[in-house]
């Protein structure tokens, strides 16, 4: 096998390696995260990016509206702000009690 075949080979197998290792697993993240948005339903407890936690009051097409705390403050957020849903943990991985309203 000549000089250039080698390269070449070598080139192929470096390109495998990043689409299987960085590119692929980061777009299966994208595509889950977009489903989660997408998924996202009134009365759903949420997280934010900011670290916010409050259940979905209203979903519009690129919005969500939360309540958050015991004052019931609603916020308006665009739907790529959540990150998050479902029952939140603490750094130890215990639950955290639902609060009771």
């Amino acid at each position: 096998m000549s000089d250039w075949g080698y390269t070449i080979v070598m080139l192929v197998v470096m390109v495998a390696i990043f689409y299987f290792l960085l590119i692929r697993p980061e777009n299966k993240r994208k595509k889950q995260a977009t489903e989660l948005r997408n998924s996202l339903a009134v009365g759903d407890e949420v997280t934010t990016i900011s670290g916010v936690v409050g259940t979905v009051c209203a979903v519009k097409q690129n919005s969500i509206v939360i309540e958050t705390g015991a004052d019931r403050v609603r916020i308006e957020l665009m739907k790529w702000a959540v990150s998050s849903k479902g029952v939140q943990t603490t750094e130890d991985g215990k639950a955290e009690p639902a609060e009771k309203k």
